[in-house]
């Protein structure tokens, strides 16, 4: 445990010195230790890493949005996001089945461009059947969507100049489309404080659609999962798991004022630390060697449903407009 937090410190501090995904600087840096993921001391505390303090930080996201938030977007806005993230889900469901992947990792792939990129990835592998293969493909949907998302934050704001949206339609494009809160906030500030704003809101909307999507994967693939954890055949499983009722809770308790700010900042600060942590734990866990047999499917899979998301909101957009 103490080997991922120093991870996550390191990834922290060249991100903060150096600019750059923060995700991807602890993936990385956990990669390099890849020589103690089966060592019999550092083993136990890496598993607990890349899963329950994984399922802690997806809970505490929960902290970030209010009923308040989504309501103010307006039934037009709220269709126009929900149609995306459904159509980008099915979009990866449909092509990775083309491409010979299982409908998991296509969900998974889907999940993460729809909903908020290495975050969704994490928290939908999380009730996912489990293997060493899901693991590799988690880690290479994590690197992908990072590096598209990071692009994105460079372009999409180019292109909303070039089409001379307004500030709320700009908003729109970029909180619709982006897949990492992170680089939301930094596109939709680069054109402007009231881009940002409504980037953001409409972003933290996409990431209250994970909830949802997580109870649904999850019953759709909890015989299977039971299966992968070894579970005896009676044995009952949960719906809906533990971290996903204190997402729901937080979501609850913020909507109606209960959670002051300094509380909410420290408790997004402690769901980013939770999700770097597990990030560097699930590197350690994974070789380059791995990553390379995933092979091109995946890198595409990912292209096409970000290219897919980004022309269905553009165009709605458009004709909104």
């Amino acid at each position: 445990m103490g080997l991922a937090c120093v991870l996550a410190m390191a990834a922290t501090l060249v991100s903060t010195l150096h600019g750059g995904p923060q995700f991807l600087y602890a993936l990385f840096f956990g990669v390099a230790f890849h020589y103690l993921s089966e060592d019999a001391k550092t083993r136990p505390g890496i598993e607990f890493c890349a899963r329950s303090v994984l399922r802690i930080g997806v809970g505490l996201l929960g902290a970030r949005i209010t009923a308040s938030q989504i309501a103010g977007l307006g039934w037009s806005t709220a269709a126009i996001v929900i149609v995306a993230v459904v159509s980008t889900l099915l979009c990866g469901v449909l092509l990775g089945a083309r491409l010979g992947m299982n409908r998991a990792q296509g969900v998974m792939s889907g999940g993460a461009v729809a909903i908020c990129g290495a975050s969704a990835a994490l928290a939908i592998s999380a009730v996912l059947p489990r293997s060493k293969e899901s693991e590799r493909f988690t880690l290479m949907v994590v690197v992908t969507v990072t590096v598209l998302s990071t692009l994105a934050m460079v372009i999409y704001p180019l292109i909303a100049r070039l089409l001379h949206l307004p500030p709320e339609l700009a908003g729109l494009f970029l909180g619709g489309t982006i897949h990492d809160v992170a680089q939301v906030v930094g596109a939709g500030y680069m054109l402007g404080q009231e881009t940002g704003d409504y980037a953001t809101i409409v972003k933290l909307f996409r990431v209250s659609m994970l909830a949802v999507v997580v109870v649904v994967v999850s019953g759709l693939f909890k015989r299977q999962r039971a299966a992968s954890e070894g579970a005896r055949a009676g044995a009952r499983q949960a719906l809906v798991p533990w971290f996903l009722w204190v997402f729901v809770a937080l979501v609850i308790i913020n909507s109606v004022g209960g959670v002051p700010a300094a509380v909410q900042n420290g408790l997004n600060d402690i769901s980013r630390a939770c999700l770097v942590i597990s990030i560097a734990a699930l590197g350690v866990k994974t070789s380059f060697a791995q990553l390379a047999r995933a092979g091109w499917r995946p890198f595409a899979l990912l292209l096409v449903e970000t290219l897919w998301m980004a022309g269905f909101v553009l165009a709605a957009i458009l004709l909104r407009s």
